[in-house]
């Protein structure tokens, strides 16, 4: 199973900065605890000072990971508030039927509403679906022909 590690970098900053990103070691610490066998992407981990690179390496390494979004078997996307390029992500996987578990307080926001297969308004409860195998059955559901 390949999953991709999708959430908010930017968001709305207006300068050159990045949200908070502890959350990545988080969600790989519960997926690796309650679902070991998963192969998790992160597309921070590889490309930590992406902020920083020039035009045409930030663009190939967006368009990159977009492509992955189609290919993974699900993506997880964390989303506390507004990351256009998240959404692009799960736009990504939803039109290519990967399933998209999103993890936000924003279920009225048509692309998460409309691009994910299920939605938990918080970590714990994402946490608790996950442990109790909610999470790897909606999964299965999704994929299965």
């Amino acid at each position: 199973m390949k999953i991709f590690l999708a959430g908010i970098m930017q968001g709305s900053h207006r300068e050159a900065v990045l949200h908070e990103q502890d959350y990545r070691i988080r969600f790989k610490r519960l997926l690796a605890a309650h679902w070991p066998e998963a192969e998790v992407y992160d597309p921070l981990e590889n490309h930590g000072d992406s902020i920083n690179y020039a035009d045409h390496t930030g663009r190939a390494v967006f368009l990159h990971h977009n492509r992955m979004c189609r290919e993974v078997d699900a993506l997880v996307a964390f989303v506390p508030e507004a990351s256009m390029g998240t959404a692009i992500e799960m736009w990504e996987a939803y039109q290519h039927g990967r399933a998209v578990i999103t993890i936000s307080p924003l279920k009225h926001n048509w692309a998460i509403k409309y691009c994910s297969h299920d939605i938990y308004p918080d970590v714990p409860t994402f946490e608790a679906a996950l442990a109790d195998g909610r999470v790897r059955q909606r999964i299965c559901e999704v994929l299965r022909p």
